[in-house]
């Protein structure tokens, strides 16, 4: 049996070696498939993501609204800064405006402000006001620990930090000292008053740095109009602790505490005014006035802007086409000119006698930039400061540099010479009534001394800019304003506040950049800039220094109305004048002053505000910035 099983298993193995060595040709029929398994377990899924928002063009379709409006009154406060500088208090909801016709603040109630446009923006009146009245005189405390009574003239400037408010009010002769007014505010918006502290010859602007630590004043120290005295122009620091000013302002002038950063320059170089003079005249800074005056005279601080750190202030200078950084750890001062804008590369309308917008370019044409009204935000992390480009002459009765083109070459005025290339475009753009209608300064332009001008120097750059935290500029909007206005207004364009002509600022600084403000809005940065003559508005994106972008426009105004004030007149609707204001209060926004921005987290309505106060009409008006 055994030998069976053995010869059975050779078999097989036989058979397997075989059938290995043949292939397939002994494989048998596959089997049918079998039946499918049933299904897994599926996997399990992650949470849907959330849908991301719709991407946004740039520059955004950002638009202006009037939602309210105040007016201070009527024809008996016309012309007379019945609501010049505006502020807001958070606490109470309120807008603050300088009443300096009837010379007490109004405290303006946004409590109710309504989120959707007013039916008459021109007209309405929808907003009220309480005044907020401050004393004729003060007593303010000396370095020596004694006191004075001081008279009080005018308030000049307003600014709030939480529930602290600082009024800058000039002396009753401007030339005088003034002094800043403290007072505490109350969920109203009245005031308890605090204390009051010197500050210097005309202050004309006072501001809150960031942090609270601090007030400082643009001491203007503008001269008497026969020269008989002029003050010297000054920064006053009012320090805050614990919620309480100091007795005394310390003060940074325009000599000792004035450095060059140049380390080219030693402090021995700048030690005398003579030199400090040449230098700054030799940087571009414009000086302007009788033989004799001091650096620290001819500059006057008109605006103070501060960085987000509270470090460092910048200071418009205006007349001296200037900017000054202030260190506020140092307490030292240096000034940085400004340049000059090359209107060869641009174009202006520089005369008034066509009524007509009519741009062209000027070989030889520079403006002065001479901003009123600065402001600083940031971009990196670091500080841009944008400014309105109004310009201002010295314009007293000693002293005047203001001249139109056409007197430079009439013997009867200065009986001077322009260059042949500047005589041949006054006499191309139509002589007297052409180039000749234009103002300009006599500070500059004949460089050499020789009777003839090589160049025509004019107030301001009807433009807004930006600047670096070392004043160099990166951004200016060019002859922007003066083609919109005109695109939009037409023949109304560049016309002046005090009456409906069109064109007929044209020879002098045009619209007149006057007041900006910069504000956030949904993580991007905006610009806001009022011209005092033509009461034009315009918004630009300015996220990016380097990319700034016009956004829109907005002029709450009126043109077919007529009227005519004089704002240089004692009664500036004096019939016995001539004047006829019965058409003001339809006219509309008169002389924009100032611009303060609201952000949305801060606005009674959620939605990003700015306030506008209209000097010439006596209205403030409240603006939403809402995206269409």
């Amino acid at each position: 049996m055994q030998s069976f099983k053995l010869a059975m298993r050779a078999s097989l193995l036989s058979l397997a070696i075989i059938a290995g060595l043949s292939g397939c040709a002994l494989e048998g029929d596959d089997g049918k498939a079998g039946s499918a398994g049933q299904q897994g377990p599926q996997g399990e899924q992650g949470q849907p993501g959330t849908p991301g928002a719709d991407g946004k063009d740039l520059p955004r379709n950002m638009a202006l609204e009037v939602v309210g409006r105040f007016a201070a009154g009527g024809i008996e406060i016309y012309g007379k800064s019945a609501a010049e500088i505006v502020q807001f208090h958070k606490t109470s909801a309120s807008a603050f405006a300088i009443n300096s016709a009837s010379n007490h603040i109004e405290v303006i109630s946004l409590v109710n402000l309504p989120t959707t446009e007013v039916g008459s923006p021109v007209s309405d009146q929808s907003l009220s006001s309480t005044a907020f009245t401050y004393p004729t005189s003060v007593t303010v405390n000396n370095s020596d620990s004694s006191q004075t009574e001081m008279a009080l003239g005018g308030a000049n400037s307003i600014a709030i930090h939480g529930d602290m408010l600082a009024i800058a009010v000039e002396g009753t002769t401007k030339t005088d000292t003034g002094a800043i007014l403290f007072y505490t505010l109350d969920a109203l918006g009245q005031g308890t008053f605090v204390k009051a502290v010197a500050a210097g010859a005309l202050p004309d602007m006072v501001t809150f740095t960031p942090d609270g630590s601090k007030v400082l004043v643009a001491n203007e120290g503008e001269p008497a109009s026969d020269y008989s005295i002029d003050p010297e122009g000054s920064i006053s620091v009012i320090r805050i602790a614990d919620g309480m000013p100091a007795d005394v302002a310390e003060e940074i002038n325009f000599t000792s505490d004035m450095t060059f950063s140049s380390d080219l320059l030693g402090a021995e170089d700048y030690d005398t005014d003579e030199e400090r003079k040449e230098l700054l005249t030799k940087m571009g800074v414009k000086f302007a006035g009788p033989a004799g005056m001091t650096v620290a005279e001819e500059l006057e601080p008109e605006y103070i802007a501060v960085s987000k750190d509270s470090k460092k202030a910048y200071v418009s200078l205006q007349e001296s086409n200037a900017i000054g950084i202030v260190d506020l750890e140092d307490m030292t001062v240096e000034v940085k000119a400004l340049g000059f804008k090359d209107w060869s590369k641009f174009e202006l309308d520089f005369t008034n006698k066509d009524e007509v917008p009519a741009f062209s370019s000027i070989q030889g044409l520079y403006g002065m930039y001479q901003p009123d009204t600065i402001a600083t935000y940031e971009w990196n992390g670091a500080t841009f400061i944008v400014s309105a480009n109004e310009g201002d002459s010295r314009d007293y009765d000693a002293y005047s540099e203001e001249v139109r083109v056409a007197d430079i070459i009439d013997p009867d005025e200065l009986n001077m010479l322009l260059s042949d290339e500047l005589m041949a475009q006054y006499d191309a753009s139509g002589g007297k009534g052409g180039l000749g209608r234009l103002k300009v300064t006599t500070a500059l332009g004949d460089a050499d001394n020789d009777g003839i001008y090589e160049a025509l120097y004019a107030y301001g750059a009807r433009s807004f800019s930006i600047w670096d935290q070392n004043v160099n500029q990166v951004f200016d909007s060019g002859d922007d304003f003066g083609k919109i206005s005109a695109a939009i207004l037409g023949n109304d364009f560049n016309s002046a506040h005090t009456e409906n002509k069109g064109d007929n600022r044209s020879d002098d600084k045009g619209g007149e950049p006057e007041a900006i403000a910069v504000g956030e809005i949904d993580g991007r940065n905006y610009a806001f800039i009022g011209l005092e003559r033509s009461g034009d508005l315009f918004m630009y994106d300015v996220t990016n220094p380097f990319q700034a972008a016009f956004v829109n426009h907005y002029n709450n105004r009126d043109f077919s109305t007529d009227f005519e004030l004089d704002d240089d007149l004692d009664n500036p609707c004096s019939v016995e004048e001539g004047m006829d204001c019965s058409e003001v209060a339809e006219s509309g926004d008169l002389g924009p002053e100032s611009i303060k921005f609201i952000p949305a987290a801060d606005s009674p309505t959620s939605t990003p505000l700015i306030i506008v106060g209209n000097e010439v009409s006596g209205t403030v008006t409240v603006y939403q910035v809402v995206e269409h």
